[in-house]
C-alpha cells in the first residue's frame, strides 16, 4: 500500500475544485480525481453570488469573473404577467451569471496556478478509515486498482455520492412530484436582460435567466414522468407562451434536460476522517440560485481547517466545527429554496392574492434590501456558537455587515492601506488567524500591547496581527501606539476592540478589554502551543 498525499479529493466539480485549488494554494499537498473523462460542457448552475465571487476573487479569478460574467441588476416576480415586486441589488449584494463551465474553468486555473492536477477518468472504488488516516481504492483510466492511504478524505461527487455511501450516511428528505426543466435558448421579443424575471400564473411557474452569451436559461415545471426526449422547441415555446409575458418567440435550443427537485441533506457533514461538501451532503431547489455557491462556501471553510490541522498549528477538533457552521447554512438554504418553490407552484386564487400582496409590502417596507438581497448574497449567513467561534453570537443580520461581531463575516467596507483603499475583509491574511486591533483613540493600544504581544509569543505560527485605527487606516505595524495619523474618512472603529479574524474572513472571538480574555480563552482550546525555545546551556 503506498503512502499518498495529505488530502485526497473525490469530485472535479466546483465544490471539489474549491477545496483542491484552496488546499493548495495554502501549502497542502492535495490529490483531486473524477470519474470522468474530463469537464462537463453542460451549463447547469449559473448564479454566483458576492460571497462565493469574494472566493474566486481571492483564487485568482477577477479577470475571468469580468469577462465572462453578466451583472443582475433585479430580481423580477410577476403574477399572472404583471409585475408585483422588483428586488434590486446593489454593489455589495450583485450577482452574475457564470455558467459551470466557465466557474470551472476559472478553479482549474486557481489549481494549476498552485501547483495542482486532476486525474479524470480515475474512479473511488472503496474507502475505510482508521484513527491514523483513511484508506482508499482508486481505480484508473488504465484499469488498473490501487490502494492508498491518505490523512483525509473530502467527498464532493455530489447528489449520488459513494463517499456518502461508503461512510454509512443516510440522504434524508423527499422529492417533488412535479418534473422540472432547463433549457438554453435564443430569444426574440421584449426581455430585459439585466434582470431575473419569475413569471407565477396557475398554468405554472417560468423562470427567465440571461446568460453572457446573449440567450436565456429557462426553467419552467412539467408534468410527473416527462423526459428530455419529450422536451422539443415546440412543447416549450407552449410553456412559454401559457406562463411567460408573451411576445416572445424561442428557437435555437443549445442544451435540455428535465430533473426532479430533492430537499435532502445528511444528519453530519463528518465522519471521522472523510467530510463531504456541496451535493453530496445536502440539495435542495434551485430557486434563489444557491446551490453552487453553498458548495463552494462549504470546500473554503473545511480547506483553511484542513491546511492548519495539517501545519500542525491547530487542533484536530477544529474539524467539529465544520458540520454545525456548514449544517446552519444548508438548512437555513434548503427552507429557503423549499418556501420560494412552493410559492411558486401555488394553486388557489387566494393563496396567490396572499402572495402578491406580501411580496409588494415586503418591496414598499425595504425588506428585500435590509434583509433578503444581503442573505441571498452570502453576506449575513452566521455560524452558531462552537468549537471555532466564541459566543455570544448575535443574529442581527440587519446590522452585522457594519459592525464586528463574534459569527459574522468581517465587514468589508473600505479601508486604506498603504498608499491604496482595499476591503477591510479582503486585506485580511488566508494562511492564519489575525488579531485585528481597533484602536480609536491609540492610548489604548498602548493598554493592550502585553496582551498582544502574549499572544503573538504563545502562537507564532498561528496568528498574524492587523491594526485598524479610528481614522480607518490598516496597518500590520504590532507596535499599537505608534500609527501615524491619516484624514481619510473610511470604515473606521467606534470603540476599543480586538477581534480574532479566521482565515476565511469570519469573527472567531471578539474582545473590548485590553487583557483579552475572550482571545487567550478561545486560542488555548484551538491552537496547538507552541514549542518551548530551547535554551544554551551556559558554563
Amino acid at each position: 500500500m503506498r503512502q499518498s498525499l495529505p488530502v485526497l479529493v473525490v469530485g472535479a466539480g466546483p465544490v471539489g475544485l474549491t477545496a483542491a485549488a484552496e488546499l493548495a494554494r495554502r501549502g497542502v499537498p492535495v490529490r483531486l480525481v473524477d470519474k470522468a473523462d474530463g469537464p462537463s460542457p453542460l451549463t447547469k448552475a449559473l448564479m454566483v453570488w458576492p460571497r462565493t465571487l469574494e472566493v474566486f476573487r481571492l483564487l485568482g479569478g477577477a479577470e475571468h469573473i469580468e469577462t465572462r460574467g453578466l451583472p443582475v441588476e433585479s430580481f423580477r416576480y410577476y403574477s399572472d404577467a404583471r409585475q408585483i415586486c422588483r428586488i434590486p441589488f446593489g454593489r455589495e449584494t450583485q450577482p452574475a451569471v457564470i455558467t459551470q463551465p466557465d466557474v470551472e474553468d476559472l478553479l482549474r486555473k486557481a489549481l494549476a496556478d498552485a501547483g495542482g492536477t486532476i486525474e479524470w477518468s480515475t474512479t473511488l472504488s472503496t474507502l475505510s478509515q482508521d484513527d491514523d488516516g483513511v484508506t482508499a481504492t482508486l481505480l484508473g483510466p488504465d484499469g488498473q486498482e490501487s490502494t492508498e492511504r491518505f490523512a483525509y478524505l473530502v467527498g464532493a461527487d455530489g447528489a449520488s455520492s459513494l463517499v456518502r455511501k461508503q461512510i454509512g450516511l443516510e440522504f434524508q428528505g423527499a422529492t417533488y412530484a412535479n418534473v422540472f426543466i432547463l433549457a438554453d435558448v435564443a430569444v426574440d421579443g421584449d426581455l430585459q436582460r439585466d434582470a431575473v424575471h419569475y413569471y407565477c400564473s396557475g398554468a405554472g411557474i417560468l423562470v427567465m435567466v440571461p446568460l453572457y452569451n446573449g440567450r436565456f436559461r429557462v426553467f419552467t415545471a412539467g408534468p410527473p414522468g416527462m423526459k428530455p426526449e419529450d422536451l422539443t422547441e415546440e412543447v416549450l415555446q407552449d410553456y412559454v407562451d401559457r406562463r411567460g409575458p408573451g411576445g416572445l418567440r424561442l428557437h435555437d435550443v443549445s442544451w435540455k434536460t428535465t430533473f426532479n427537485i430533492h430537499a435532502r441533506h445528511t444528519e453530519k457533514f463528518q465522519v471521522g476522517r472523510v467530510f463531504l461538501a456541496g451535493d453530496s451532503a445536502h440539495v435542495h431547489s434551485p430557486a434563489g440560485g444557491q446551490g453552487l455557491n453553498t458548495g463552494v462556501t462549504d470546500a473554503h471553510n473545511l480547506a483553511w481547517k484542513l491546511a492548519l490541522v495539517h501545519r500542525g498549528t491547530a487542533t484536530p477538533a477544529l474539524f467539529d466545527s465544520y458540520g454545525v457552521e456548514r449544517a446552519a447554512v444548508a438548512a437555513a438554504v434548503v427552507k429557503q429554496a423549499e418556501v420560494q418553490t412552493k410559492a411558486w407552484m401555488l394553486k388557489k386564487k387566494w393563496q396567490s392574492v396572499a402572495r402578491d400582496v406580501a411580496a409588494g409590502l415586503a418591496q414598499k417596507l425595504g425588506l428585500f434590501d435590509r434583509y433578503y438581497s444581503p442573505w441571498l448574497a452570502g453576506l449575513t449567513n452566521s455560524y452558531p456558537e462552537n468549537f471555532a467561534v466564541s459566543g455570544p453570537v448575535t443574529r442581527s443580520a440587519g446590522t452585522a455587515r457594519d459592525r464586528i461581531l463574534s459569527g459574522h463575516l468581517l465587514p468589508a467596507h473600505d479601508v486604506r492601506v498603504g498608499s491604496e483603499v482595499a476591503g477591510l475583509r479582503a486585506s485580511m491574511p488566508i494562511d492564519r488567524y489575525t488579531l485585528l486591533v481597533c484602536l480609536p483613540d491609540p492610548s489604548l493600544g498602548r493598554q493592550a500591547q502585553a496582551a498582544v504581544d502574549g499572544l503573538l509569543a504563545t502562537h507564532p505560527d498561528l496568528l498574524t496581527t492587523r491594526v485598524l485605527t479610528g481614522d480607518g487606516v490598516l496597518s500590520d505595524n504590532p507596535r499599537l501606539g505608534w500609527l501615524a495619523s491619516s484624514q481619510s474618512k473610511l470604515f473606521s472603529p467606534k470603540s476599543f476592540t480586538v477581534a480574532l479574524v479566521r482565515p476565511d474572513g469570519y469573527v472567531a472571538a471578539v474582545d473590548t478589554t485590553p487583557d483579552l480574555p475572550t482571545l487567550r480563552a478561545h486560542l488555548t482550546t484551538i491552537a496547538v502551543p507552541a514549542a518551548p525555545a530551547h535554551k544554551e546551556k551556559t558554563a
